[in-house]
């Protein structure tokens, strides 16, 4: 996720609404478990003691034109800090495991990076991401996707006032919230073969911006490094 969940926090992705509803915080003991692994360390300049990582675990959906795609579990980290006094930040992984897609049986879909994230917060925005997103079906082409690694969709979340900033936890640092994009353009699918029209029409795509929202609720624990 600052999503994605950010405060210099991070975007990630997650559920509200009637399909995909997400439950009130939990408590300490009923947390997700969270990982570490893809933390990127502090880089060999950075001031000592100013690192931390930042992992999310988030509940995502995907509304396109009405049609809504529950994301299911998506998991994101990146590190942040300060370098000569100044802030900065690696990206470190989106994880994301494919999605079925309600009304086109056996498809898939499956959100990736997009090579660029921004997750200091200011008083516009939590935090931009970018990512595309993978859809598979035995029919479809191997490369069909919504946006691509070279074009991919760029987006930028917002609180989402339904599911405001948490704290749950002051030992390690653990929060909840929610984040929410609600003027994300989508493109036509590319890459699906002949089948793609279809793929399109069933979805709604293409789809301008203020017809689609993305939203994640999101735990997000922080690590120093």
């Amino acid at each position: 996720m600052k999503l994605l969940a950010l405060a210099a926090a991070g975007v990630a992705v997650a559920a509200l609404g009637s399909t995909l509803a997400f439950a009130s915080p939990a408590r300490a003991d009923e947390l997700p478990t969270f990982d570490f692994t893809d933390c990127p360390a502090p880089p060999a300049n950075a001031d000592p003691g100013t690192w931390r990582c930042e992992a999310f675990v988030s509940q995502g959906k995907l509304t396109i034109d009405g049609h809504e795609i529950p994301l299911g579990e998506l998991r994101l980290t990146f590190s942040e800090g300060r370098i000569n006094g100044q802030y900065a930040q690696a990206f470190g992984a989106l994880r994301h495991a494919p999605a079925r897609v309600p009304g086109l049986p056996g498809t898939t879909i499956q959100l990736r990076y997009g090579g660029f994230s921004d997750f200091l917060s200011d008083e516009e925005r939590r935090g931009e991401l970018d990512v595309y997103a993978v859809v598979r079906n035995p029919l479809l082409g191997k490369d069909c996707s919504i946006g691509t690694a070279a074009e991919p969709l760029h987006t930028v979340v917002h609180d989402d006032p339904a599911i405001p900033p948490t704290v749950i936890s002051q030992n390690p640092m653990t929060a909840h919230l929610g984040v929410i994009d609600p003027d994300l353009a989508l493109p036509a699918t590319q890459g699906c073969g002949p089948l793609g029209k279809l793929v399109d029409r069933r979805l709604g795509l293409p789809s301008p911006a203020g017809e689609n929202t993305f939203q994640q609720a999101s735990y997000v624990q922080y690590k120093a490094l």
